[in-house]
């Protein structure tokens, strides 16, 4: 499964290794298209895949952590 999310960062996750620690604690791959990130604010467009359950898992527990996550649709290879 591949969706794609907007995540949101605010200024007190802004430096620390979100994604890094996503990946590595739910073996979700997190591919990035787009990025802006500030001193105080950052958002990034990217892709997470992995098996449902783990990308489920993955998105409530980056909604926990304080990550605003808007899911923008499931991803359609052809």
């Amino acid at each position: 499964m591949t969706t794609r999310v907007r995540l949101v960062f605010p200024d007190s996750l802004v430096r620390e290794p979100v994604l890094s620690t996503l990946a590595r604690t739910f073996d979700v791959e997190a591919n990035i298209r787009r990025a802006a990130v500030e001193e105080d604010f950052g958002w990034i467009i990217c892709e997470l895949s992995g098996s449902g359950d783990t990308v489920t898992a993955a998105i409530a527990w980056l909604r926990d952590t304080g990550v605003q996550v808007e899911q923008l649709g499931d991803v359609v290879e052809s």
